[in-house]
């Protein structure tokens, strides 16, 4: 069992808390409105008031996690693919997070996803932070959660390995 977090658990979000919740994952899900704690709730996560836009809200939900998600590929805001997402990173270095899952299309467009893509790389290759890339298009459900669980699959697989690599 590992625990996850997402960072935006909406529509999409509630989905793969779900479906991590049906594997025996420990999720939690964040929202910047408290009329939206219960929907999280009723998935089986856990939820927590925080906003994206002020990282420092966040820093509490991150406690104890293995795995990130950042489902800001809806978002039309350039912080939340800059700034922002760049603060995230360097608070990360200094918790339990080992991988972080990035929606890389959707209407924030190619603009802010890319300079987002470029953020997480550049954070996995000065701290090594483990990246998986959602690339399927959010508005397309049936194909979005299938490939949002698969990155998160990936993240758990090679920190289990790694973990494997470091007890011997």
């Amino acid at each position: 069992m590992a625990r996850i977090l997402i960072v935006g658990c909406g529509c999409r979000g509630q989905a793969l808390a779900r479906a991590l919740r049906a594997e025996g994952h420990a999720v939690r899900g964040t929202t910047r409105d408290p009329s939206r704690v219960a929907a999280i709730e009723a998935t089986g996560a856990q939820a927590q008031l925080g906003d994206p836009d002020r990282i420092g809200s966040l820093l509490y939900a991150f406690d104890g996690v293995t795995v990130a998600c950042w489902l800001m590929g809806q978002v039309e805001e350039d912080a939340l693919h800059g700034t922002r997402l760049e603060m995230l990173f360097a608070k990360l270095v200094d918790t339990t997070v080992r991988g972080v899952v990035c929606e890389a299309a959707g209407a924030a467009g190619p603009e802010r996803l890319e300079r987002g893509r470029a953020i997480a790389e550049k954070a996995r290759d000065t701290w090594e932070i483990p990246l998986a890339f959602v690339d399927a298009e959010p508005a397309d459900h049936a194909a979005w959660l299938p490939s949002a669980r698969a990155a998160v699959g990936r993240l758990l697989a090679l920190h289990s390995r790694r973990a494997y690599r470091e007890t011997g």
